[in-house]
């Protein structure tokens, strides 16, 4: 599933414009980001409070088994690596 800081029926227009298939939750008051640190919290940046590209592997206990946190949002992981962080996970 994926999390995002944009508004719930902006996630919901964008799931059906793109015919996404997984779940897009809404954190529009970044509580879940700032708890998992993916978050921009430098006053002076230009995306402050703007969410981090983070991935998250957690298995079936809720045990984070896969962590990447990309410094620039724009920054995609390579699907092939996700697939593969997850296989090698065990979750």
């Amino acid at each position: 599933m994926g999390v995002s800081a944009d508004h719930a029926a902006t996630l919901e227009a964008f799931t059906r414009a793109n015919g996404i298939k997984h779940p897009l939750l809404s954190d529009f008051r970044r509580d879940m980001l700032t708890a998992w640190d993916v978050v921009v919290t430098d006053e002076k940046s230009p995306i402050y409070r703007y969410a981090k590209r983070a991935y998250f592997i957690l298995d079936k206990n809720g045990v984070v088994r896969y962590q990447r946190i990309q410094t620039n949002p724009l920054d995609l992981l390579n699907p092939d690596d996700v697939l593969k962080a997850l296989k090698d996970s065990g979750a």
